[in-house]
């Protein structure tokens, strides 16, 4: 091809484009696509780009230190975080911390998962489909309310306030039990076991036991075809399993923030959380960016796995995909294992936290001993709480800041999330669509205490028309909406695509133009999916502390946050007395949402 007729096929193709755009700009969809699109990338991408810049930029007050005017480019922070004499407790040792929890709960989780997955799915176990829900209630409730439990049994003298319930009975539990990695890698094990079951125990009901029969029959022992036939073809699920767990522990604050704390037990989550506190925000950055990268390479390895798991597939009939094997004289024993399961994971740690809120002294069992005093009491002799939590003044403002606060980022993520869908469904302008698919899932890959760094990087200060917001409302409901758009816009694509071009172009011929289309058409249609978009992040919002710990400001506190200033205070019976109102609410949330939108988590495993 001459030159010529390069730039005449350029030319053309330029002004095809020109076109193409001139067109999709005409549909109101495609503008509503570009104003979400300049939103997103506000509120999602320009927070990360600040935080990343404040590990390369000198601080406020950093001047003489760095030798640097503020706001110039150095090295110094990458260097304090990785190689000064301080990294080691800046970063390596959390870092080191994280992986050794990270890893210890992956193991734990794996093992006890993968059993009670198979039981499950594949054998006989009595009540069986009673356990595919009971057994995945841990993951309805927050992490950190384990942690409470186990720090009202365990706790001892490392730490003051009121001793733990065998420390009252006379036994004083190590500091390894009571604190630090042992009980935090058992939480959080506990806390992500029905992530196994869910993934491990979905492909297992998937199997085909004729390939095992054909096994069997070709001489292969029990053990060869557990570990050469149905292993192998489990691998990608179990291996997501594991991502996620891992990507998971990394972000987690609440579990290590209580037991962590009292034997200076950090991880990479808390010792962000601490250089805030102490205002070091360019070692913030380079926490919070560390943290996001080795979440992002998490969350990919297991988008990896996912596309991997296509080379895995069995084909056999429905009637051998549900048979079960016969456990016989294991029968009893297996239902055991998986009974006492749901108790210490789930009836152990609620009993404990509600026979704590009405003991005045912890572990003392004889009737005088048992008060309401702590729900409904007056004129307490504590210092800061003279009344019991339900006639506090605090814990109904914590409650209405969460209802509203959580309530107006869930609608908000939910009306957003369908006009994700439509448009990236509706959009003849492609790379928009694209655009707002990977844009709204960004948030997804960055764990919710490094996003939360990242608000507070960009928002702490006024940055141009836009105010500082940090101390308001407002910067929570914006990181909370952004921290759920993954969730909220993968329900509306999924929504839109399940919805053809008729219905629309029907009430268009009769004259609707676009909002009343979407008013009258569209949303009612898809309501389902609204209900969806919007409960959930609610869900989540009310059991998150992550975000709101770095965010909240005495004035802004919600549940979670206000429970955690008690747990500080060491007012032990009001702070787990929020943290079971605060688990209540998330698992009577989870119950309603699966009600209203006719699904359930455990689906498919116990039938």
């Amino acid at each position: 091809m001459y030159p010529a007729d390069s730039e005449v096929a350029a030319s053309h193709s330029g002004r095809q484009l020109r076109y193409r755009l001139k067109l999709a700009l005409r549909d109101p969809t495609t503008l509503i696509g570009v104003l979400m699109a300049a939103l997103f990338l506000y509120l999602i991408v320009v927070p990360i780009l600040s935080i990343l810049s404040d590990a390369a930029t000198v601080q406020f007050g950093d001047e003489r230190r760095v030798k640097g005017e503020m706001g110039s480019f150095t090295l110094y922070y990458l260097h304090r975080a990785f190689a000064s004499p301080v990294a080691h407790d800046l970063f390596w040792r959390p870092l080191m911390n994280t992986l050794k929890v990270g890893f210890g709960a992956i193991l734990v989780s794996v093992t006890v998962g993968g059993i009670l997955a198979w039981l499950i799915a594949r054998t006989d176990l009595l009540g069986r489909r009673w356990f595919a829900t009971a057994l995945i209630v841990p993951y309805m409730l927050p992490a950190w309310t384990f942690a409470l439990a186990w720090t009202t049994l365990f706790k001892n003298r490392t730490i003051g306030g009121q001793p733990g319930w065998l420390e009252s009975m006379g036994f004083s539990p190590p500091d390894w039990l009571a604190y630090g990695q042992v009980p935090i890698t058992i939480i959080l094990a506990l806390h992500y076991t029905p992530f196994v079951i869910l993934l491990f125990g979905s492909a297992l009901k998937r199997f085909d036991s004729q390939l095992e029969d054909s096994a069997r029959i070709l001489g292969a022992s029990g053990r060869t075809v557990a570990w050469q036939v149905i292993l192998p073809l489990m691998r990608p699920a179990l291996m997501s399993a594991i991502v996620l767990i891992f990507a998971k522990c990394l972000g987690e604050f609440g579990v290590p923030y209580v037991l962590g704390l009292p034997v200076k037990f950090d991880v990479l989550a808390t010792s962000l959380y601490r250089s805030i506190g102490s205002r070091q925000t360019g070692v913030a950055g380079v926490l919070a960016g560390a943290i996001m990268l080795i979440g992002m390479i998490a969350i990919l390895v297991d988008a990896y796995l996912a596309r991997e798991a296509r080379r895995f597939v069995t084909v056999g009939s429905k009637g051998s995909m549900n048979r079960v094997s016969q456990l016989r004289g294991w029968r009893l024993p297996a239902t055991g294992f998986a009974g006492a399961i749901f108790m210490v994971s789930v009836c152990l740690p609620l009993l404990t936290l509600a026979l704590s809120t009405v003991m005045r002294q912890p572990g003392n069992f004889a009737w005088s001993n048992f008060t309401l005093d702590f729900w409904i009491g007056q004129d307490l002799p504590t210092v800061a709480m003279r009344t019991g939590i339900l006639f506090s003044p605090d814990l109904w403002q914590a409650a209405w800041n969460t209802i509203w606060i959580v309530g107006t980022a869930s609608v908000c993520s939910g009306v957003l999330g369908i006009l994700t869908g439509y448009v990236v469904v509706r959009t003849t302008f492609r790379p928009l669509a694209i655009f707002l698919r990977q844009v709204t899932f960004m948030p997804y890959l960055v764990p919710g205490i490094a996003f939360a760094a990242a608000y507070l990087s960009l928002f702490a200060v006024a940055r141009g028309p836009v105010p500082a917001l940090y101390g308001t409302s407002i910067i929570l409901i914006l990181a909370l909406m952004a921290d759920q758009m993954p969730y909220a816009s993968r329900a509306g694509i999924s929504a839109m695509m399940q919805l053809g071009k008729d219905p629309e172009e029907a009430a268009q011929v009769m004259g609707a133009g676009w909002f009343r289309r979407m008013i009258w058409v569209v949303i009612p249609i898809q309501k389902g999916s609204l209900v969806t978009g919007v409960l959930l992040p609610f869900i989540s919002g009310i059991k998150g502390l992550s975000l709101f710990v770095i965010l909240a400001v005495p004035a802004t506190d919600v549940l979670t946050t206000f429970s955690l200033r008690l747990v500080d205070y060491n007012y032990t019976q009001a702070a787990n007395a929020v943290v079971l109102i605060i688990a209540g609410l998330a698992y009577g949330g989870t119950l309603l949402a699966q009600k209203l939108t006719r699904t359930n988590l455990a689906e498919g495993l116990g039938n």
